[in-house]
């Protein structure tokens, strides 16, 4: 990696330090450190010595994009992903959080039964706890077309690791086509823009290439920890993906996947360094906000170098206290110059980033304590300006169904909302 610029160093931003396992990364990729150097880089996020840190803190190979597309209403994702899986010709893998036994669920179903009755190898993996209330008849009738089916943690058979949950939500077909981001498979998020309750607003992203099969390999990780059979040519004790590095100064894409016990500390040292390299702008969308001071410090330091700096977080949802611990936030980031808005329409659950119109991050992973520290998480990293645009857009468009939190109101709130949000946010730990 070349040598950074010399530039004044940052006041250190120690309290990032708890986020990370200190013996899964050597201490210059730290978190911290990471945040530090590419704060240093003339060029930030353009850089080349941003994307060369980015490969060392995860491990991960860059790809070249081939081809992706992002997507923001539910039922047009559905159909695309409908698409795929009518197409494939080897093997199909499903892996999700939450996989209800709805009328999005009864589709996928008959579109998986379809696919193994022309011989394809179809595997579905779901959180024990995410997917708790879908019915035994479900998995019993995915069995029955021929569906390998396993759940990841029950908590009734591995009490002890019931903390840890799969937060993934990946599609894989044949290895050449992949899906990723924050949807579940539910009826909430066939139509993101009714205004109504129970709709979500959410995104995901499709890609081709290389970047399917790594993510096949992330896959199997979890769908061996579940108990499932081998997956004849996936390496599970790494990614087990070789391949030539994209040039700099074109489009590539990297995963980032949090798992378990091992790739926690390299997503939130990249997470990090992305803020660190922001120059122009960073946009955040999250649905549950509750990181640690740390994480707090570098935004506002981020706004405090000119760069815009705007958080786009709910203003309904499905968890209450965790908004409460967000809240518990706002006055602080308001008076560091950090621009926050409150979604309106729908459930906000979409989790992104842009920063600069050059670098996104798209994935299952939320600005909290169990997402950063106890779940197994899928992000990808995108080095591409379309990519960016398209979020960027989307984000525009959100922000005219939005409210913005201003400083003045927020001072006005009541003892009793202030105490509330304090006490979520002493509590995010553990949500």
């Amino acid at each position: 990696m070349a040598t950074p610029p010399t530039l004044p160093a940052p006041r250190p931003v120690h309290r990032l330090r708890p986020m990370v396992r200190r013996r899964a990364l050597p201490r210059d990729l730290q978190a911290d450190h990471a945040w530090a150097f590419a704060r240093s880089l003339a060029d930030g996020a353009r850089s080349p010595e941003f994307r060369d840190l980015v490969q060392r803190i995860d491990g991960s190979p860059w790809h070249s994009v081939a081809d992706i597309e992002v997507f923001d209403d539910g039922a047009a994702t559905f159909a695309a992903i409908g698409d795929v899986l009518a197409a494939a010709t080897s093997e199909i893998l499903v892996e999700m959080y939450i996989l209800r036994d709805d009328r999005v669920g009864a589709e996928l179903q008959r579109s998986l039964a379809t696919a193994v009755a022309r011989g394809v190898r179809v595997c579905v993996l779901a959180d024990a706890i995410g997917s708790f209330g879908t019915s035994r008849a479900y998995w019993r009738g995915l069995e029955a077309a021929g569906i390998e089916v396993r759940l990841f943690h029950p908590w009734w058979h591995s009490p002890l690791h019931a903390w840890r949950r799969d937060h993934r939500k990946i599609i894989v077909a044949d290895r050449a086509v992949a899906f990723t981001g924050g949807m579940n498979i539910g009826e909430e998020y066939g139509s993101t823009i009714r205004r109504h309750h129970v709709s979500f607003r959410d995104s995901f992203v499709r890609m081709t290439g290389n970047v399917a099969r790594e993510m096949a390999c992330v896959f199997a990780d979890g769908w061996s920890r579940a108990g499932g059979t081998t997956l004849p040519g996936l390496v599970l004790t790494s990614r087990g993906v070789s391949v030539q590095q994209p040039p700099l100064h074109t489009s590539a894409i990297l995963i980032l996947d949090g798992r378990p016990e091992r790739g926690q500390p390299h997503t939130i040292a990249v997470l990090a360094a992305l803020v660190g390299a922001a120059r122009e702008r960073l946009w955040i969308t999250t649905p549950y906000f509750a990181p640690p001071d740390g994480g707090l410090d570098i935004l506002i330091d981020a706004a405090q170098r000119g760069v815009d700096v705007r958080l786009l977080l709910p203003g309904r949802t499905d968890v209450p206290i965790l908004r409460l611990a967000a809240h518990g936030a706002y006055a602080r980031l308001l008076r560091g110059g950090v621009r926050v808005f409150e979604y309106q329409p729908a459930m906000l659950h979409a989790k992104t980033m842009v920063c600069d119109s050059h670098l996104s991050v798209i994935g299952s992973a939320n600005l909290d304590f169990r997402s950063l520290l106890f779940n197994a998480e899928c992000n990808v990293l995108v080095d591409d300006a379309r990519t960016a645009g398209t979020l960027e857009a989307q984000f525009a468009a959100d922000l005219t169904t939005s409210h913005e939190i201003t400083l003045v109101e927020w001072q006005r709130r009541s003892i009793a909302q202030r105490c509330l949000a304090f006490v979520a946010r002493g509590l995010r730990v553990l949500l």
